[in-house]
């Protein structure tokens, strides 16, 4: 079935929410609605942001994707430059990780594919690899003991793409595939919450995409921004490439926040679901423009902590790492990871003020 939808009567469409929902979307926030029964597990779905060991399985076994019932050791040197947001919840919240995240993903390779030659091929997507690999480990049994311990009304599940499927490569340098549109992508990602659900999932977490233009890879000049540098094209509008991706982040998450609730409520598409969707563009925007509140003095918002040559070599890491909001050019430093895992357990908690609350 082809779901879509019209952003034409937007006043109209949340009229009818508010009505089956019985209040307004803003009414919903922190209502009982999120009556998750405990949280024991979180079940992962994304990119770099979040993968910890799974793409360095490929990386080194050929292109080989890890067996069902492999399990994804944690890891404290990941493109956060140490653990991820996932794994400090799995730390602070005590549950068990399943991290199905993998480095360089798209939501799928029939919309923004990229080539890495570490594996000769595609990097694994969310749809055609990532939740598949969940549903084949789901399926596992050893010795009379499910690989997933994961009862549905005991986990969470997260869903985090699309800075690669925005970014250089993709859709910001019109490097798609011919004929798709940015509402594939949202779709897309949809597409795959359909398949976690028909496996029994029944509480999401829906991150949006954060401010890709202020990360130092996408930021305007006068933010240190270093497109041309590390794309080698001096010819670049920077100013430009900074202005689109913000504007195309700004797009899709309008999108996820009308499409969400229209889903769900309208189109009934996840029946006894509950879903949360996180406000990731707002907590690190929060976190550049009140720096102090969050960071280590002094604190550094457009530059970061791993300092490479032009070729990505001769690598070294700067001191005083609490006090860098970006790892990287692109990634989030692991002191971010850890502000993202403290406010991703108040959104389990049903009391976030980055979440909207849906079901």
């Amino acid at each position: 079935m082809v779901y879509s939808m019209s952003f034409v009567c937007i006043p109209v469409l949340l009229g009818q929410l508010a009505t089956i929902a019985g209040s307004s979307p803003l009414d919903v926030r922190g209502t009982p609605g999120w009556n998750l029964a405990r949280f024991r597990s979180l079940v992962t779905f994304g990119d770099s942001y979040t993968d910890e060991s799974r793409y360095n399985y490929f990386a080194t076994h050929n292109g080989s994707a890890p067996p069902p019932g492999w399990v994804d050791p944690p890891s404290n040197d990941t493109a956060s430059g140490g653990y991820t947001w996932a794994r400090y919840v799995a730390f602070s919240a005590n549950v068990s990780l399943y991290d199905y995240a993998v480095s360089g993903a798209v939501c799928s390779n029939d919309l923004t594919p990229r080539y890495v030659s570490a594996i000769n091929g595609d990097y694994p997507s969310v749809l055609e690899y990532e939740v598949p690999a969940y549903v084949a480990d789901s399926k596992v049994v050893e010795d009379g003991v499910p690989f997933l311990h994961i009862p549905p009304s005991e986990t969470v599940y997260s869903i985090w793409i699309g800075t690669n499927d925005l970014g250089a490569g993709a859709f910001l340098t019109d490097a798609q595939v011919p004929g798709k549109t940015i509402p594939d992508y949202t779709n897309c990602v949809f597409s795959a919450l359909d398949k976690v659900y028909a496996n029994g999932a029944r509480f999401f977490v829906l991150q949006n995409v954060i401010p890709l233009q202020l990360a130092p890879l996408y930021a305007t000049p006068e933010r240190h921004g270093v497109y041309v540098i590390q794309e080698g094209n001096n010819s670049t509008n920077v100013t430009e490439v900074s202005y689109r991706m913000w504007e195309t982040v700004r797009m899709v998450n309008e999108i996820f926040k009308y499409q969400l609730p229209f889903e769900l409520l309208i189109q009934n598409r996840y029946p006894g679901a509950r879903f949360a969707l996180m406000d990731m563009y707002s907590l690190i925007a929060d976190i550049y423009f009140n720096p102090d509140e969050y960071l280590a003095s002094p604190a550094n918002v457009t530059g970061y902590i791993d300092q490479c040559d032009a070729n990505g070599d001769n690598c070294y890491r700067l001191s005083n790492q609490d006090s860098f909001l970006w790892f990287n050019s692109l990634h989030p430093s692991t002191k971010t990871d850890s502000i993202i895992a403290e406010k991703f357990i108040e959104v389990v908690n049903g009391n976030s003020k980055y979440a909207t609350y849906w079901g």
